[in-house]
């Protein structure tokens, strides 16, 4: 019996797409031959291997076993189909991240995936706007919130250590005791899931009714001010390690609470984890952040 091969490149493309119209435009053909494509292979291996709900279809047991089982196999024809016309086209991989985490952990960590990937072309998307995954062509976000997003795959990027934090030339490191910091004028990050009252409620400190304060819509910029020395922010280390790291930041506070909070999640679709793509960049943002976790065992003060 005669192999459909046609029919088993639209199944996979319908199956990485999770869309009949979306696999039809990248096939260049209509949804209706996409769909008669899938109808011929269902009869072919006498199973039903895709069901609808809705306008979205859905991969039934015997789809998600059979696409694992081609998708190795089709990637690998692709990677050498590309090799003997002797080129690498480039794959896109678009990973969105509100522009704290982009620009103070994200982007410093770029070139060790860029230079081991040359063959993912990568575009990273700044916006704080969560990501509808059924109308946007996004891989994998890095979210803020609090996690629990149904019907995703969400992963932890870590559990951070919240601190009071200012330049050297404002404040000595440990210079300070917790109750002394409502003296002094305090920056506040508004969309920050750590505010002041919190940390001082942790430090067992009655919260003052009027703040010297100066309050800013981001938390790179929040970064940005106290190593300027407008103020003591309240950031973590996930977002100013660099800083830490380089000395432009301290902990003025002498043993400050331990505050934890985890604040930034790994989140996509779980038929995305069957891309390549998707996968490497997932595995490589692990081991960063992996290596991120261990080196922070230490106080910073």
């Amino acid at each position: 019996m005669q192999i459909p091969f046609r029919a088993i490149i639209v199944f996979h493309a319908v199956a990485r797409a999770g869309s009949i119209s979306r696999a039809a435009d990248e096939l260049r053909v209509t949804p209706s031959a996409v769909s008669q494509q899938i109808q011929a292979l269902e009869l072919h291996l006498g199973t039903a291997l895709t069901s609808r709900v809705g306008r979205n279809i859905t991969l039934t047991e015997a789809g998600e076993r059979y696409f694992e089982m081609i998708s190795r196999e089709i990637e690998h024809v692709t990677d050498v189909t590309q090799h003997v016309r002797g080129i690498r086209s480039a794959t896109t991989l678009t990973v969105r991240a509100a522009p704290s985490v982009s620009s103070k952990w994200l982007l410093p960590r770029l070139a060790s995936f860029v230079d081991a990937n040359p063959d993912i072309e990568l575009r990273l998307d700044g916006t704080n706007e969560p990501t509808d995954f059924r109308k946007e062509n996004v891989d994998l976000e890095i979210r803020h919130g609090e996690g629990g997003w149904a019907g995703l795959f969400v992963e932890s990027l870590g559990k951070e250590r919240f601190f009071p934090l200012c330049a050297p030339s404002s404040f000595a490191a440990g210079s300070l005791a917790a109750q002394d910091l409502l003296e002094h004028r305090l920056i506040h990050s508004v969309k920050s899931q750590m505010q002041w009252p919190r940390w001082f409620t942790e430090a067992g400190i009655e919260p003052a009714e009027r703040w010297k304060r100066v309050l800013f819509d981001r938390s790179h910029m929040a970064i940005d001010a106290a190593v300027d020395g407008l103020g003591i922010g309240l950031e973590s280390e996930l977002l100013a390690w660099r800083e830490l790291r380089d000395g432009r930041l301290v902990c003025p506070v002498k043993n400050p609470p331990e505050v934890t909070l985890t604040t930034q999640w790994i989140v996509c679709p779980h038929g995305h984890l069957r891309h390549r793509k998707t996968r490497t960049f997932l595995d490589w943002l692990r081991g960063e952040r992996d290596a991120w976790s261990a080196r922070q065992g230490a106080r910073i003060v």
